[in-house]
């Protein structure tokens, strides 16, 4: 006897019912991860919008003090407030029209993250093209000293780069800060793997042509590594855009810091500012990733996967 058709579709149906309802769990599940991701995101933008009046009856026991000057037991709930009862624009004003120091301390930011993300890259293409195109034992000993060196937390090199700065000169000065950010590994090692995975038909290919080295390298490696190069120009950036430590070591001059790190002191003294200079400070990095999503996600793809 043939077994009804109702019977045998019914195991399939229900493979494709358990199916759905775990891609459904899953997209719960990742969800609830990315409201919670992004709730202390919108809780900053939305209370940089309250008044000073507002945020220290919400917020005053977490910055309160004892008298010894340190932080005071919070004895009271806090409340955490996502819409504001009057919509205020006093921070902003403050901070972009009535108050220099603020504005000074982002262009410290972007003067000392601009060079390191310009020439790390061009220093990293011109590296990743010589591990890419020349091999030997030499070259690949090299390239894995990078790798070490891209492993270990930037707090293990933070004295080494402090006796190099002092034998060099430029301690307390922008360069401290500029040249081991310029030489750091990890653009290296992502634009390496890049240009590796260029097939070696194509650059044969353009060597018959009468391309020379250079001609090789702009115009076959790098557009090839587009994706990759703005992955590195967009990683480099939040990277650099975010550094405390090295700035708080090498360059201890107040006048010549980056707003990262005068953040903290805006969060202990005047807290009615510091969600509108935060959301300030967010901006160029989350438009620059925003812009670069695309290739961020194609770059770092294409950069690890494996050669076809």
């Amino acid at each position: 006897m043939k077994p009804k058709s109702g019977s045998a579709h019914r195991p399939r149906s229900a493979r494709r019912l358990r199916k759905n309802c775990g891609l459904a769990l899953l997209t719960i599940w990742a969800g609830l991860f990315a409201v919670l991701f992004l709730l202390p995101t919108v809780l900053t933008f939305t209370n940089s919008f309250m008044s000073s009046e507002e945020i220290t009856a919400n917020y005053g026991a977490v910055f309160a003090t004892n008298e010894s000057g340190g932080k005071a037991y919070m004895s009271e709930r806090v409340n955490l407030k996502f819409i504001p009862d009057i919509v205020s624009l006093r921070q902003y004003i403050a901070v972009l029209f009535k108050s220099a120091d603020y504005l000074l301390k982002f262009w410290n930011s972007v003067i000392l993250v601009a060079p390191i993300v310009a020439f790390q890259t061009g220093v990293a293409l011109l590296a990743a093209y010589g591990f890419a195109r020349y091999r030997g034992r030499f070259r690949e000993l090299l390239f894995f000293a990078y790798i070490i060196i891209m492993l270990m937390p930037y707090q293990v090199t933070l004295v080494p780069n402090f006796l190099v700065a002092k034998w060099l000169g430029t301690i307390e000065t922008r360069w401290a800060v500029i040249l081991p950010g310029i030489f750091s590994p990890f653009a290296v090692f992502i634009l390496t793997k890049c240009m590796r995975r260029i097939p070696s038909s194509l650059i044969e290919a353009a060597r018959l042509d009468g391309a020379g080295e250079w001609q090789i390298f702009t115009k076959v490696c790098i557009p090839s590594c587009k994706n990759a190069v703005f992955s590195v120009l967009i990683l480099v950036f939040i990277d650099y855009w975010n550094m405390v430590e090295q700035v708080l070591i090498l360059l201890t001059d107040k006048d010549k810091q980056p707003l990262s790190v005068f953040l903290s002191e805006i969060n202990s003294g005047e807290i009615s500012l510091a969600f509108a200079v935060a959301c300030i400070y967010m901006i160029p990095a989350l438009l620059l990733f925003l812009y670069g999503e695309e290739y961020l996600v194609e770059g770092i793809n294409y950069s690890g996967g494996l050669k076809g």
